[in-house]
């Protein structure tokens, strides 16, 4: 990796706008999170990264979210998280989407403050940040008066945090999540959130967390509802 130095100001300048364009463009979400990662200890290295996402960007400006109304106003979200992804301190990255009536309506990917001893902890915090933004949306709608009449899905792949947080036996794999450990299994007593299995290759938020190969990574965006508005058709 090229270590020396770049123009510190601009480099950060750059990430700026992009973490303000990310909340509108989700397929850019984790390759900036890592960017703004070292907005103070930039090198030429990252330079190139952020001028490979403007190049992408200068390529998809037609991309977007597209909204289509379904008539049913149900909340899903998808949680993942990539354990000890990073070379540099070997922390892990979580991510999460939420949908309502099919629409992709917000998600988020972010480095874990601490580092991680298993997959399932790593699983069960990033879980606990999922549950948390599913809250808020319930309680947004119910504001709005649409109070949802059934438990809102969190899908998660690893069958391992999803024991755990039905399982009220405390044990060694446990007790450095504890608090999240009831938190969630609290809203899940209370028939809230319903922690359903679905399979890695079904599992939305990966692309929030790692990168991917272009077919992979276009997929994932289609499945989203991420299209270009300049597409042929």
């Amino acid at each position: 990796m090229d270590q020396e130095p770049t123009n510190k100001e601009q480099y950060q300048r750059l990430v700026g706008r992009l973490i303000y364009l990310e909340h509108t463009r989700p397929d850019i979400a984790y390759v900036v999170s890592v960017v703004s990662q070292f907005r103070h200890s930039s090198n030429v290295s990252y330079r190139n990264v952020v001028d490979r996402i403007l190049r992408y960007l200068k390529s998809s400006l037609g991309k977007g979210l597209m909204f289509s109304k379904n008539g049913d106003l149900e909340v899903v979200g998808y949680t993942y998280a990539d354990w000890a992804s990073s070379i540099i301190d070997r922390r892990s990255t979580s991510g999460y989407f939420t949908f309502v009536e099919g629409n992709l309506v917000t998600w988020r990917s972010k480095k874990q403050n601490v580092v991680s001893r298993s997959s399932a902890e790593v699983e069960y915090q990033g879980m606990a940040h999922g549950v948390c933004e599913l809250l808020w949306i319930r309680r947004l709608f119910t504001d709005l008066g649409f109070k949802p009449e059934k438990p809102i899905e969190l899908h998660c792949d690893n069958k391992s945090a999803i024991d755990i947080a039905h399982n009220p036996v405390q044990h060694d794999r446990t007790k450095h999540v504890e608090v999240d450990r009831h938190f969630i299994k609290e809203k899940i007593e209370k028939k809230i959130i319903r922690l359903p299995f679905v399979k890695s290759e079904d599992q939305l938020a990966d692309i929030l967390t790692k990168d991917f190969c272009g077919k992979v990574f276009h997929d994932s965006l289609t499945k989203l509802g991420i299209g270009d508005i300049y597409a042929p058709t």
